[in-house]
């Protein structure tokens, strides 16, 4: 199966210039953590719940800080055409819970969760991308950097 099949096609692009309140309440009228970041037709991040509340509201920014200074940078992204259990096992061994997914074009065409993995592959799949994502220690991309 590709990711094409399983991915969620309806998705919520934020701007760098929008606030981190805007994406916040976007994230919770769309039941969200994580929303990709779209600048002139390209991803250039993503931002998420916890990078509103480690590098935005533990730093002392306000509602208005713009998203470009809290966003995911190091983007890790999947194609469409990818099977899906390729994507999975690289979802536990990079520690993500959801991916934007990308045409060959490098376009964005939907996102990838693991929650869309447990409905189209079962739990067994699902399983053993959470068991890798919730291992403990290894790489932190919410770093200051």
């Amino acid at each position: 199966m590709r990711v094409a099949e399983a991915m969620s096609r309806d998705v919520c692009v934020a701007s760098p210039n929008q606030s981190i309140c805007e994406v916040a309440c976007s994230m919770a009228q769309i039941d969200a953590g994580a929303i990709p970041v779209g600048d002139n037709d390209r991803l250039v991040g993503m931002i998420t719940d916890r990078d509103i509340a480690v590098r935005a509201v533990a730093a002392g920014k306000g509602p208005d800080t713009p998203v470009r200074d809290v966003m995911t940078r190091d983007i890790k992204y999947c194609f469409e055409d990818e099977g899906l259990d390729h994507v999975a096992r690289n979802m536990a061994e990079q520690r993500v819970r959801r991916l934007p997914v990308l045409s060959r074009e490098m376009r964005l065409v939907g996102i990838l969760s693991l929650g869309d993995i447990a409905l189209k592959q079962g739990r067994k799949a699902a399983g053993e991308a959470v068991s890798g994502v919730s291992r403990p220690g290894g790489p932190h991309s919410q770093s200051a950097a």
